[in-house]
């Protein structure tokens, strides 16, 4: 015959009692840790507020202000006001060669070839030359000067006819005005030797930036 096996009846925890102090330890320590952390993100972006907002007003200020310019001398504005172009070696020589005769011409009519004013204009006029050739042709500029001036002289030199008489007047002009000369080429090879300074340095400087 068969047997039935019989459990033996087992405790089951009442409904009403309290919940495991484990648990409710687990619980609780985990909870008290969240809290605090989520105090002490709040504390620190609270801060970072503050801080941001307080350099902020700084750095608008800072950014606002308008940095002073230095004041540009009157004469550098008018320079920069000018017409600045760019001739070639031909061109140079060309423009100073064409506005010497022209202004020979004019002094020819209003002053009764007058060497003096001849002078005066032709030191403007070398520095116009040097001024507006372009870089690759800066030695051109002080070529080109002696040359305008020695064509520039023909209207206004002194001579007794013909052809030899012409030449001896410019001949003459030449030997006795030839501190004008002198001058206007010195002051354009001062300024093509500037400016060739000041090309070659930027080179330099381009090549150090790259290297």
């Amino acid at each position: 015959m068969e047997q039935h096996r019989t459990r033996p009846p087992q405790s089951r925890p009442s409904r009403g009692g309290t919940p495991f102090p484990p648990q409710a330890g687990r619980g609780g320590t985990r909870t008290a840790r969240q809290s605090g952390a989520r105090a002490g993100a709040g504390s620190r972006s609270g801060a970072g507020s503050r801080s941001g907002s307080g350099a902020r007003p700084g750095a608008k200020a800072r950014a606002g202000v308008p940095r002073a310019s230095a004041p540009v001398p009157a004469l550098v504005q008018a320079v920069r006001r000018f017409p600045n172009p760019r001739l070639t070696g031909l061109g140079s020589g060309l423009f100073c060669t064409a506005t010497m005769f022209a202004l020979a011409c004019l002094i020819q009519l209003l002053f009764g070839a007058s060497l003096v004013v001849y002078g005066v204009l032709f030191l403007p006029v070398c520095v116009l030359t040097a001024v507006w050739v372009r870089r690759a042709d800066l030695v051109t500029a002080v070529v080109a000067v002696p040359i305008a001036f020695a064509v520039g002289l023909l209207p206004i030199a002194d001579s007794d006819g013909g052809f030899g008489g012409r030449v001896m007047g410019l001949v003459t002009a030449l030997a006795m005005h030839a501190g004008w000369l002198y001058g206007g080429t010195l002051v354009a090879g001062v300024i093509v030797t500037v400016r060739k300074a000041r090309m070659m340095t930027r080179k330099a400087a381009q090549r150090r930036r790259t290297a």
